[in-house]
């Protein structure tokens, strides 16, 4: 009699072991597998990709998701090192999200790379840089919103155009503004658009009429009696106290950054279009004009996005951490933020790192702070991969589990950890085969034609 291979029986019962089916809801076996079986977040949304694990489709949509209950928030931070697909995700949601009528504004694109989406879309970016034709002015008003009258206006575009100087002034400078140069920005202001006012009354209808920088530091540097008598001093005590002011607002217009600022805008933001982009590449080594236009673009949709009539819009600040160096950009931002779900707008932060948020400062100052309460402001976190001394300031800062923290360093190009709420996601990031040489910043890296 021939002898059984007894391996072939190793781990078996004499009996079949039967086991009787099991059934739970989504909700209590994602406990047993947390990247596999997670509760639905829904069908509604643009297609993102493939979800690790269950290999399930994976949809996102913000706006929808806040109707729903899942997040209290609309706004995304977006990390991941270099080369791992968070500029793909970025443009691709841009891309995807238009189909369904959001509009999508990047007040910023310091790499150039936003371009090609914004043609694809139909609309050109606005190329800023020294020597080039494109001229913003950052005292254009914007849109009037039909429920304001005529004088109620007026007052809202001086006290926008008076917090826009000081944020440009304060960010030249590096520092808060003092009471007096604070308030001769404002005599200056008062005196030239009273000025303009008289001579063409609807210079606060649209930009045509609009003063220019040239005009506001003529007046802080050569103020009038009048004005100075306002704030009850002779003309050279104001001069004086307000020259470091006025000196750094003349660099935007004789200055090395002359030409950007000095006149009237020649190129107008459309925000009916589908997309607006204004490229600052071309500016590529200055983050101090860089963060000044930023400002600018930043004022003009703060008053755009107040005044349109509802909407859903997408904000897309490309390169974040450049604008968190500069403390005037971060409170913008933050109130930026904190508005997101009065004017429907999602936020959408693209950073390196989390950390980078507690870098833009000293420990404990201001600029920590608002930086800090950007994240917390953010319901979707969305963390490609980080490396290894990152980790765990990751994992603390998100409160992400030991399972979630230890993929971080594993993640694969294209895929992410998503944090939608309290719900996780490993996700695949999938390119349609188009949007491929739209997105792909590194495509000739790897010998794809653009």
């Amino acid at each position: 009699m021939k002898r059984r291979d007894p391996r072939a029986a190793t781990g078996r019962s004499l009996r079949r072991l039967r086991v009787p089916a099991h059934r739970a809801t989504t909700r209590n076996l994602q406990a047993i597998y947390p990247f596999i079986v997670d509760s639905a977040l829904g069908t509604r949304g643009v297609y993102i990709g493939r979800q690790a694990g269950s290999d399930g489709s994976f949809v996102f949509d913000p706006w929808e998701l806040y109707g729903e209950g899942v997040i209290t928030n609309p706004n995304i931070l977006l990390a991941g090192v270099i080369g791992r697909g968070k500029s793909a995700l970025a443009k691709t949601l841009a891309l995807r999200m238009s189909a369904f009528g959001v509009r999508v504004y990047v007040p910023g694109d310091p790499k150039g790379e936003w371009g090609q989406v914004a043609t694809a879309l139909g609309a050109d970016p606005i190329v800023l840089g020294r020597g080039l034709p494109a001229r913003v002015n950052p005292l254009d008003p914007g849109p009037r919103p039909p429920r304001l009258s005529a004088e109620e206006w007026a007052r809202e575009v001086l006290a926008r155009r008076n917090s826009l100087l000081a944020s440009l002034a304060e960010t030249a400078l590096d520092r808060r503004l003092r009471p007096v140069e604070r308030n001769a920005l404002l005599v200056a202001l008062t005196e030239v658009t009273g000025t303009r006012h008289e001579a063409q009354p609807d210079s606060y209808a649209g930009g045509q009429g609009a003063p220019v920088l040239p005009e506001i530091v003529t007046a802080l540097m050569s103020p009038s009696r009048e004005a100075a008598a306002t704030l009850q001093m002779s003309v050279r005590e104001l001069v004086v106290d307000s020259r470091d002011l006025a000196l750094e607002l003349r660099r935007l217009v004789v200055g090395d950054l002359a030409g950007l600022f000095d006149g009237p805008t020649t190129h107008p933001l459309d925000f009916d279009a589908p997309i607006q982009v204004l490229d600052t590449s071309r500016l590529a080594g200055d983050d101090t004009a860089v963060a000044l236009l930023m400002t600018c673009a930043s004022a003009w949709m703060e008053a755009t996005l107040a005044s349109a009539p509802g909407g859903r819009r997408l904000v897309v600040y490309d390169e974040a951490w450049r604008m968190l160096r500069h403390l005037a950009l971060v409170r913008r931002m933050q109130a930026q933020w904190k508005l997101s779900r009065a004017l429907g707008v999602a936020n959408l932060a693209v950073v390196h790192r989390i950390s980078d948020l507690g870098a833009v400062g000293a420990s404990g100052s201001e600029a920590v702070a608002l930086a800090q309460g950007l994240l917390a402001d953010c319901s979707t976190r969305i963390v490609y991969a980080q490396e290894s001394d990152q980790v765990e300031a990751t994992a603390t800062t998100l409160g992400l589990t030991d399972v979630e923290a230890d993929q971080l360093v594993h993640l694969p190009r294209g895929r992410a950890l998503w944090k939608i709420g309290r719900h996780s996601a490993i996700v695949d990031h999938l390119l349609g085969e188009e949007e491929v040489t739209l997105v792909d910043t590194d495509g000739r890296m790897r010998g794809i034609a653009s």
